[in-house]
């Protein structure tokens, strides 16, 4: 209560008015807080990011990256970092998840596909962190100890814990051996908005420098809703399709890139087994359980 009424207080000297009216508007994996805005008929989104578990500045140095990309994102209007303030504009509350059907997932999917392509042409090595050996590996490693030993209750053997080692280190062979891009990390139906211009990228301060496929992995093997293969495999043709026209350093062998979607794959949802567990049993955040099955 105490944090709601600095954040009201804030945002009073930020509009430089009170005649605001302020709702709750989402939630999530984290520990930030959104909250939309009206004032004078018009809509904003703030963000409560407690500092002692969040930091502001990697949303706002991402937000200007992708920004300047082409990507449409939202904009930084006013910041107190010190109490973990921001005021953003307003990308709307339609996200692609609740609208996308048989007769609009065409055209959204082509859509995210371009604005992929805009953030991954202006990659750049040394401007985002690494997405290195340890960061995968220790991603991989919340399965072992999240999903299977804490949500399963089962003790792996030392032969079993050899075996998940072999398997892991086949994985980061393979993502470690991709070329390099901006790498969203959550480039999925939840953190697209529909927009204009579409989509509106929310979700993007965990942003890092790391496998090409990473983000096409979010986009099309995505924990909360499923297409059949054939359509994800036509998605993503075109894609590849667009990123050679683009230059991005895809493989000239359709083949050989797929393979390497495949293997970013199953890092990624080996990875989201783990943090749907560690969400429902460190942090009590039950929502997610319904949702493993997608990625098992």
């Amino acid at each position: 209560m105490e944090r709601l009424q600095a954040l009201q207080h804030w945002l009073s000297k930020a509009m430089q008015s009170d005649a605001f009216d302020l709702a709750p508007a989402s939630s999530d994996a984290s520990f930030r807080r959104y909250f939309r805005a009206t004032f004078n008929d018009r809509h904003y989104i703030v963000m409560d990011a407690p500092p002692s578990h969040e930091d502001c500045q990697p949303f706002i140095h991402v937000a200007a990256l992708f920004a300047e990309a082409g990507a449409h994102v939202p904009r930084v209007l006013a910041q107190d970092l010190d109490q973990g303030f921001l005021l953003l504009t307003d990308l709307g509350s339609t996200t692609y998840l609740s609208v996308l059907d048989d007769a609009s997932a065409h055209r959204l999917y082509l859509d995210a596909n371009t604005a992929l392509i805009k953030i991954q042409l202006a990659s750049r090595p040394g401007v985002l962190p690494e997405y290195d050996r340890a960061l995968l590996l220790r991603e991989l490693n919340l399965f072992p100890d999240w999903y299977v030993g804490k949500h399963l209750g089962v003790d792996l053997n030392p032969v079993q814990r050899e075996t998940l080692h072999m398997v892991f280190e086949r994985i980061l062979a393979n993502n470690l051996s991709q070329p390099r891009v901006y790498v969203h990390r959550d480039y999925h139906s939840r953190n697209l908005m529909v927009a204009d211009p579409n989509p509106g990228v929310l979700d993007f301060q965990d942003a890092v420098y790391g496998p090409i496929t990473y983000d096409l992995v979010s986009l099309y093997k995505d924990a909360y809703i499923k297409w059949d293969e054939e359509r994800v495999l036509d998605w993503t043709i075109r894609y590849w399709e667009a990123a050679r026209a683009a230059r991005l350093p895809v493989s000239t062998d359709f083949y050989e890139f797929y393979r390497d979607f495949e293997w970013m794959g199953a890092q990624r949802h080996i990875k989201v087994l783990g943090i749907f567990a560690r969400l429902f049993h460190r942090d009590g955040k039950d929502g997610y359980l319904k949702d493993m099955p997608l990625v098992m």
